[in-house]
C-alpha cells in the first residue's frame, strides 16, 4: 500500500510541475518517513510471524504435553479405580475372613476348653490310679518280701530236717524242697511191713525226729499222705482196700507226731491217696517200692499271704 501511495505521489509530482519546492520537500520527507515506517512495519510483521510460528510450535508442544498429561491422568484414574476396586475386594475378603476367623477361634477355644476339662479329668483319674498303683506296688513288695521270707524259712526248715534225718540217708528217706514246700518222703520199707499200718522201730525214730523239728516250727501246716502201689490189698481184718490202708498208715504217722507236745495238732492232716499218685511205674518191682510210701508235706501258713492277695 505504501508503494501505491509513493507511485501516486510521484505521478502527481511529475504532472504538476507547478507544485512548489516546499511541498515537494514535504512530500519527499513524508515519503521517506513512510518508507521507513513501511520497513519498520515489515520487520515487525516478520517478527510477529516468527513469534506466531514459535507460539504455534509452543502450542503444539504444550498440546502434546497436555495430551500426554491427560493420557497419564486417565491411566492414573483407571489405576486408581482398579486399586479402589481391589481395595474393596480385599476389605470384603478381610471382613469375611475376620468373621470366619472369629467364629473359628471361638470354636477352637471351646474345643480347647473341653479338651482341657477332659485332660484335667483324666489327670485326676490317672493320679487316683497312680495312688492305687503305688499302694498295690507297696502291697506287692510286701507280699514278695513275705513270700521270700517264707521261702527262706522253708529252706532253713529243709536244711534242719535234712540234718535231723541224716542218719536215715540210704534207708528210703528223702528230703526235698519244691513249689514252696518241703517234702519228707519215707518208703514203706522204713516204716511198715507188707499190709500193715503199724510203724516199725526204725521208722518211728525217723518220724519222731520230724516231730522234733515241727515242734520248733509251730506255724507249719503238715499234710501226711499215705500211698500204695496198684497191687490189690489181700489181707484180712478191718482193712478194706488200698484206700483204707493208705489212710490208716497216714493216720499212724499223725499219731506219732502228735505224741510230741510241742506239735500243734491243728496243723496236722492225714490223707490216703491209695495207688493214684505214683512216683514211678508200677510195672516194675523197683517202681512199686517207690510208690509205697508216706509223704510228709510241710507248707508255711499262708494266712498273711491270702489276706494280702484279697487286698489287690
Amino acid at each position: 500500500m505504501i508503494k501505491k501511495i509513493s507511485i501516486g505521489l510521484l505521478i502527481l509530482t511529475l504532472s504538476s510541475s507547478c507544485v512548489s519546492k516546499k511541498i515537494y520537500n514535504d512530500l519527499e520527507n513524508q515519503f521517506a518517513n513512510l518508507k521507513k515506517e513501511n520497513r519498520s512495519i515489515s520487520d515487525e510483521n516478520a517478527a510477529l510471524l516468527a513469534s506466531k510460528k514459535q507460539l504455534e510450535l509452543d502450542k503444539a508442544a504444550l498440546q502434546n504435553k497436555l495430551d500426554d498429561t491427560n493420557a497419564n491422568l486417565a491411566k492414573v484414574q483407571a489405576d486408581y479405580e482398579a486399586a479402589k476396586n481391589k481395595m474393596k475386594v480385599m476389605q470384603d475378603s478381610y471382613a469375611a475372613l475376620e468373621k470366619n476367623s472369629n467364629e473359628a477361634l471361638e470354636t477352637n477355644m471351646k474345643k480347647n476348653r473341653d479338651l482341657l476339662a477332659q485332660l484335667d479329668a483324666k489327670a485326676k483319674a490317672l493320679a487316683l490310679e497312680q495312688e492305687k498303683l503305688n499302694a498295690s506296688s507297696q502291697r506287692l513288695k510286701e507280699l514278695e518280701d513275705l513270700i521270700a521270707a517264707k521261702e527262706a524259712s522253708m529252706k532253713k526248715l529243709k536244711e534242719t530236717l535234712s540234718k535231723a534225718l541224716n542218719g536215715f540217708e540210704g534207708k528210703g528217706l528223702t528230703v526235698e524242697q519244691k513249689n514252696g514246700k518241703v517234702y519228707v518222703s519215707m518208703e514203706n520199707k522204713l516204716l511198715f511191713n507188707s499190709g500193715s499200718w503199724a510203724v516199725g522201730t526204725e521208722g518211728k525214730k525217723a518220724v519222731v525226729e520230724v516231730g522234733k523239728v515241727l515242734g520248733d516250727n509251730p506255724d507249719i501246716s503238715v499234710l501226711i499222705e499215705g500211698h500204695t502201689d496198684n497191687d490189690p490189698y489181700e489181707g484180712s481184718g478191718p482193712i478194706a482196700d488200698n484206700w483204707d490202708l493208705s489212710t490208716k498208715r497216714a493216720t499212724a504217722i499223725v499219731t506219732i507226731l502228735g505224741e510230741n507236745k510241742k506239735v500243734n495238732k491243728q496243723n496236722l492232716t492225714a490223707a490216703g491217696r491209695s495207688e493214684y499218685s505214683p512216683l514211678a511205674s508200677n510195672s516194675t518191682t523197683e517202681g512199686k517200692s517207690k510208690n509205697r510210701r508216706i509223704e510228709i508235706i510241710l507248707t508255711p501258713r499262708l494266712d498273711e499271704i491270702s489276706k494280702m492277695l484279697n487286698e489287690f
